[in-house]
């Protein structure tokens, strides 16, 4: 079964509402493939302005939730509040999260399992960082993530797994299209192992890390790759090449 392309754009922790405006204001009047799912991952304080402003056409998600409803957890959001702005995405395990807040996989297997009773889609995010991948366990870490995500995963549909491979955010280096195919190859087959033939079929892996509009194209070649989660290129007009990069 063919995969619809998925393209997000993680803005992380920056625009205002006068960039982020423009941004917006681009991406609505774009050119945009009817074969391609676009979010755009905005900072919470932005997900009701970035809803009301985006094309119906665009999802936007937020970039972290907490494992729960409600309660005294100061300075979280929970899916129900992210489901009453009318969004209805998450990314959720992103490396800043793991490795910049000390998240662990449980917390994010908890989280994951939330969000999806709460209704909404979850963009998982797992990948390795430097010194794992020189130490040739790459697959080793990845697989020990993915399982976490899927142990709390009932219906795959709403699950778009985001390989990024730690050493290759923000840094300007990207992964080769083939090592990226490699990887999402195998991560594939761990899904046709350990969840099921069909699901390892349809889920979307998509890729992150340094994807730029030059870059783009090639990886989306690549047969396992079924999209990209976008870091900073998400915030400039290249954006849309990106989007487009199947078409």
């Amino acid at each position: 079964m063919s995969r619809k392309f998925f393209v997000g754009g993680n803005w992380k922790m920056n625009g205002d509402k006068k960039s982020l405006g423009e941004l917006i204001n681009t991406l609505n009047s774009a050119k945009i493939s009817g074969d391609v799912d676009v979010v755009c991952g905005a900072p919470s304080i932005y997900l009701d302005f970035a809803r009301s402003k985006l094309d119906a056409k665009i999802g936007v998600a937020a970039q972290n939730c907490y494992k729960v409803a409600k309660g005294a957890f100061t300075g979280e959001i929970s899916p129900a509040m992210i489901k009453d702005c009318g969004v209805e995405w998450v990314i959720l395990g992103h490396s800043e999260r793991r490795h910049v807040f000390g998240e662990s996989d449980e917390l994010i297997g908890q989280k994951v399992a939330h969000a999806l009773e709460g209704g909404l889609g979850v963009i998982a995010c797992i990948g390795e960082k430097l010194d794992e991948r020189e130490a040739g366990i790459t697959e080793k870490v990845v697989f020990e993530q993915t399982k976490v995500i899927a142990d709390n995963v009932k219906d795959w549909s709403k699950v778009v797994l985001a390989y990024e491979p730690v050493w290759a955010i923000g840094t300007g280096k990207t992964a080769s299209p083939q090592q990226a195919q490699e990887v999402h190859d195998k991560l594939r087959q761990w899904v046709k192992a350990n969840v099921s033939e069909a699901v390892a079929k349809s889920v979307r892996i998509i890729y992150g890390g340094s994807v730029t509009g030059a870059t783009c194209k090639e990886l989306a070649s690549q047969k396992d790759v079924d999209g990209f989660l976008v870091g900073g290129a998400s915030l400039k007009p290249e954006f849309v090449d990106i989007i487009n990069a199947k078409v």
